[in-house]
Order: structure tokens, then C-alpha cells, then sequence
């Protein structure tokens, strides 16, 4: 093969179709390569941890997979995350149910920090976990699932349970959405304290899934870690601002049932107990960022970089005043700050458990290709995530200094009891 035709194979975009030959041929690893799952970097993150819930986590390493809603969504943010996007390549519907039921039987095993399976001990054979996490402990390991509508398009015949709430996502102002970070049939959130334990924990699912699954798309991201904060204050963003102070308090049930999950009047009973996710890959203009003043750079978010307070007082947690006028009679925090914005009138909530992300740089640009995993959660992304979302790619201030390049929503299966398996209420 010439050197010119070498270059010419490099320089072609993967289409969906050879995404597809990949994952048939075993080319998951080079799929999992492409997603930049080195780029795990110390850094920031989104969500202010309960230091009791915290505490216990630590205390025991492990978090347990089986319950009546899945981990990973109240669960205090670990410091890192490995999120990928399945599209699922069998018909079957039998082996897309033994596919939940193996998934759900390795995940149990990876949330005790043990391998994926039993070893046969054959030389000949390959391993039936690939090891890299091999005398590694759990590390607040949690392991979530959840289906996106195309799996819903009658492969399966599951087109009547779709639930009215696994909208398709409506098209927001300033959205410059790339397919290949974009969809999927089926997602699986993976956080740790420990980078190689989430990774692991993806590569072996995905290796269970072959030939009934390949990976669309994955994304890792990390927050400071509890060596850097000990005290778990409140994660910084890339721009540098605190970010999650707002989140509600989740671990008050019925917070939690008011805002996460999804009630079984609310749609079909089989979604009871879950909640539905929002993936949105926002890249962040940084080096534009890093040109601006303070006073633009506080004025944007509505908050002071250093304390995270509002404009205008002095703690992080002081109640947003949109009365307050400076000494000219302008409001203290402009109406079309990000906090301002997604505010709503304090009347629409989220729960919010996004982690930054380093994927390199843009070769087109010699730009830091970095920003935000935005990932929320939600009763009904109807009432909920998609006003916001309208809200803010209006009027929010800080569009001038990020982008969305991509999208997806995903229903997230109710929890499993042992024995059981994820998706059981669907099949």
C-alpha cells in the first residue's frame, strides 16, 4: 500500500456503516481509541456532593447495583466518568433481552470490584475479563443504563411502549450537533473514582455486547478529585466558575420524586422508578474565555468567580435577589446571565451531574477541543429540561463562549432486584 493511499484512508470520516464493520469485525477497541478515552485529566465538575452520602461511599468503596432505582443518578458524582452510546445491530429481540440479562449480570460483579466472570483457567482460550483492573477496588463504581426512542422503531416490537416523555429532541438556537456524538439506541454511564476502573468496566460491556451491539459514540469526563478537595466543596467548571451550587436536594425523597423519577401515572408502568437523561456534549470557545474580562466574565454567569456568590453578596448559597440594583439602578445580576436564565423563575428543576471533558485539540483549528458533559436527569424532559434548555439557547448570555456539538436522550430503566435483570419491566 503507497504512502498516499495510507493517508487517503486516514483522512476518511468513518461513515455509520463502517462503524458498523468495525464493531462486527472486533473493532470495538479502535472505536473506544477514537472516543479519546486518555483525555481523563484532573479538573472540574458539577455536582456539590452530600458529605454523608459521600462518606458512606468512600467508607465502603462499593455502591450496590441492585435496588429499586439504578445507581448513578442520585448517587454523589464520582470523580469520573466514561459515558458511550450503543446501536444495537441484532433483530432478535430474545438476544437483545439475553444481552440486558448478561449486562446486568456483569455489572452486579463490577460493582463489588470483581471481574466480569469466571476465569475457565484454559491457556488457549482468551480471558473472560481483560484484566486491566485487576487488583484495583471498586472505587464507587456505578454502572447506569438507559434507551434512546430508535430503539423503538419496531426492531423489537417495542414501538408501542415508548414512552410520551422519550421525546425527540427539538432543535435549539445555536445547536451546531455532530452525528457522531449525537443518538443512540442504548447508553451506559459508567462513574468511578478511578479513570481505569471506568474504562474497564465499558470495554468489557462492550465486549459482551459483540455482535448484538456496537458502540456510536463515548465520552469521558472527570471533576476535581477528593485528593485535590478533601472538603467536596462545590466542582468548578473549565471557565472556572463553581457550577452545581443550585442543584436540588436529591437526596430528600421527595425532592427526588418531585424532580427525578418518573411516577407510574406519568406514562407506562414500566418506566416506574426511572427517570430520563440528557447527554449534551458542549464545547467551550476557552480560548476566547481567557481573552475576556472579569467583570464580562461575571456579568455572563451572574456569579463572582472566587466565592461563587451571587453579584452582590458575599455566600455561594445566598438566595439569587433579581431585585437588587447596582449604584446606576441596573440589576445587580443582568436578566440574561446563564444564572439568571436558567433560573425559570425558580419554578423548573433539573438534576444536573455533568463532568468536564479533555478530548485534545481540534486539528482544524489547533484549539483545545474541551468543554462540558452535560448530563441531567428528569421526571419529563417535556416540563422540564427542554423549556430550560429553550430559555437558555435564547437569551443566555453565555452562548457567546460555548457551542453544543452533541445530543441525546435516553429513558433510564427502573432499578432490578438480584436475581433479576435491567429491563425486565420493558420485555
Amino acid at each position: 500500500m503507497s504512502d498516499a493511499t495510507k493517508d487517503d484512508l486516514l483522512q476518511k470520516p468513518i461513515s455509520r456503516r463502517d462503524m458498523l464493520k468495525l464493531g462486527a469485525a472486533g473493532g470495538v477497541g479502535l472505536l473506544l481509541g477514537a472516543g479519546g478515552l486518555t483525555g481523563v485529566l484532573a479538573g472540574t465538575g458539577m455536582l456539590k456532593d452530600s458529605a454523608q452520602a459521600t462518606a458512606a461511599q468512600t467508607a465502603s468503596g462499593t455502591v450496590p447495583f441492585y435496588g429499586k432505582h439504578q445507581a448513578g443518578i442520585l448517587t454523589p458524582a464520582q470523580d469520573f466518568i466514561c459515558l458511550g452510546a450503543f446501536d444495537v445491530t441484532t433483530t432478535d429481540r430474545a438476544a437483545l433481552r439475553t444481552l440486558f440479562q448478561k449486562w446486568t449480570e456483569a455489572s452486579a460483579k463490577l460493582a463489588q470490584g470483581q471481574g466480569v466472570g469466571e476465569e475457565s483457567g484454559n491457556p488457549v482460550l482468551p480471558p473472560v475479563d481483560t484484566g486491566e483492573a485487576m487488583g484495583l477496588n471498586a472505587a464507587g463504581i456505578t454502572i447506569t443504563f438507559g434507551v434512546g426512542a430508535s430503539l423503538f422503531d419496531g426492531r423489537f416490537g417495542l414501538g408501542s411502549k415508548r414512552p410520551a416523555a422519550l421525546v425527540d429532541l427539538p432543535a435549539f438556537g445555536g445547536d451546531e450537533l455532530q452525528p457522531e456524538w449525537t443518538g443512540g439506541d442504548i447508553a451506559v454511564q459508567v462513574c468511578a473514582n478511578d479513570p481505569q476502573v471506568a474504562f474497564h468496566a465499558l470495554r468489557n460491556l462492550a465486549r459482551i455486547a459483540r455482535g448484538k451491539a456496537v458502540l456510536r459514540w463515548v465520552q469521558d469526563g472527570f471533576q476535581r478529585t477528593r485528593t485535590a478537595d478533601p472538603n467536596g466543596a462545590t466542582p468548578r467548571n473549565l471557565l472556572g466558575f463553581k457550577d452545581g451550587t443550585n442543584n436540588p436536594d436529591v437526596q430528600k425523597q421527595d425532592v427526588a420524586d418531585d424532580i427525578v423519577w418518573a411516577q407510574g401515572a406519568d406514562g407506562p408502568s414500566w418506566m416506574d422508578g426511572g427517570t430520563y437523561m440528557i447527554m449534551r456534549r458542549i464545547r467551550m470557545r476557552i480560548e476566547v474565555w481567557d481573552r475576556t474580562h472579569l467583570n464580562e466574565q461575571e456579568a455572563t454567569f451572574g456569579r463572582h468567580r472566587d466565592s461563587g456568590a451571587p453579584l452582590g453578596e458575599k455566600d455561594e448559597f445566598a438566595p439569587l435577589d433579581f431585585t437588587k440594583q447596582d449604584d446606576k439602578g441596573k440589576p445587580m445580576i443582568p436578566m440574561n446571565s446563564h444564572v439568571a436564565v436558567a433560573n425559570m423563575g425558580g419554578k423548573v428543576k433539573i438534576l444536573r451531574r455533568g463532568y468536564s471533558y479533555s478530548s485534545g485539540i481540534d486539528l482544524k483549528t489547533g484549539q483545545l477541543d474541551a468543554g462540558l458533559l452535560f448530563i441531567c436527569f428528569n421526571r419529563d424532559p417535556r416540563r422540564q429540561f427542554i423549556p430550560m434548555q429553550q430559555a437558555l439557547a435564547a437569551q443566555d448570555k453565555l452562548n457567546e463562549y460555548i457551542v453544543h456539538v452533541g445530543s441525546a436522550i435516553f429513558a433510564c430503566l427502573p432499578g432490578a432486584k438480584a436475581g433479576g435483570y435491567i429491563g425486565e419491566t420493558l420485555f
